[in-house]
């Protein structure tokens, strides 16, 4: 707490500063905030925009919004990063690709008193101020304890994340099968298997485990590319009785849930985030403290609640 603090305070020593050159940056008096996303092919990332967009408009901010092409692109995005640096921003939004990747980088945005705020994934270091982000172990422990019920409690279930280098593709396994593990000892999980959140990949990995393990009784898919690429998958090797869960919520799964081939998902709240992002990022500017984590939450949602009006306010659409 103590350490929090003094890097807040010497924010605030360094508050002006940082404001004259977020806004000549952004060149238009106001506070300039540069946010680097994960990526820009999934929906979830233009919620986020969008509800980033819509703070700052409130706040009387400037932002960027910017990402790879897709969710590999490490080194496109550490590109990014340094460009951003550059600018010399008040604030910084950063969302990691690679969770250790980034430190020289933040470390230096550190140096220049320019606050970063980690969003969505967080990072192996202690530069950002705080991260604002769903619960990911909780949020796909939530998605494992239904897919045990969808089953009746036991038989093999697969599983196809998104990537092991970034926190959430970290902790959305780990939360899946920690939680199989502490509370179902009839489901046998089967080896983890990555897809670079690319539906096609993932696609092509389905099949394989079908192939390979044609008692599957459930597929979890960690993040929208990854389930969208499971449904593709399971559909493309002709299967039928596979419980589908995912994770995330842009169209395509929506019409997988409407249509039955999708059992259910969890959606984060990603305009909540982009929202939550830039009152973190205002906030640290002005010198104020920020608590360690600020939780978007998530939500359990199937074909019974899909039209709920609090579920229909976080879909991704």
């Amino acid at each position: 707490m103590r350490r929090r603090q003094l890097l807040v305070g010497g924010l605030a020593v360094a508050t002006l500063a940082a404001c004259n050159r977020g806004e000549q940056a952004g060149g238009d008096g106001k506070p300039y905030i540069a946010i680097v996303s994960k990526g820009f092919q999934h929906q979830f990332w233009q919620a986020v925009k969008k509800g980033a967009e819509q703070e700052a408009a409130t706040a009387g901010a400037t932002i960027s919004f910017e990402g790879p092409a897709t969710e590999k692109e490490v080194e496109a995005q550490i590109t990014m990063l340094t460009n951003v640096i550059a600018k010399k921003p008040a604030a910084i939004g950063f969302a990691a690709l690679d969770s250790k990747a980034a430190e020289g980088l933040l470390q230096q945005a550190k140096a220049q008193n320019i606050p970063v705020i980690a969003f969505d994934s967080g990072v192996d270091s202690q530069v950002p101020l705080t991260t604002v982000a769903t619960d990911n172990l909780a949020a796909a422990g939530e998605a494992a304890k239904h897919m045990t019920e969808l089953i009746g409690g036991s038989g093999q279930v697969a599983v196809v994340v998104h990537d092991q280098t970034s926190l959430t593709g970290q902790q959305r396994r780990d939360g899946f099968t920690r939680w199989m593990a502490a509370n179902a000892p009839g489901v046998q999980l089967l080896p983890v298997q990555y897809g670079d959140g690319d539906q096609a990949k993932s696609a092509d990995i389905t099949k394989s485990i079908l192939g390979a393990n044609p008692g599957v009784k459930g597929i979890y898919g960690a993040n929208e590319g990854s389930a969208v690429g499971v449904v593709r998958g399971v559909q493309e090797a002709g299967k039928t009785g596979v419980t589908i869960i995912g994770f995330d919520s842009g169209k395509a799964q929506l019409d997988a849930i409407r249509s039955g081939l999708m059992a259910g998902a969890i959606t984060q709240n990603p305009v909540g985030m982009g929202a939550q992002l830039v009152k973190a990022a205002m906030s640290a500017i002005n010198g104020t403290a920020l608590e360690k984590t600020v939780d978007t939450g998530y939500f359990w949602y199937d074909k019974t609640n899909i039209d709920a009006p609090e579920i229909q306010a976080v879909l991704y659409q």
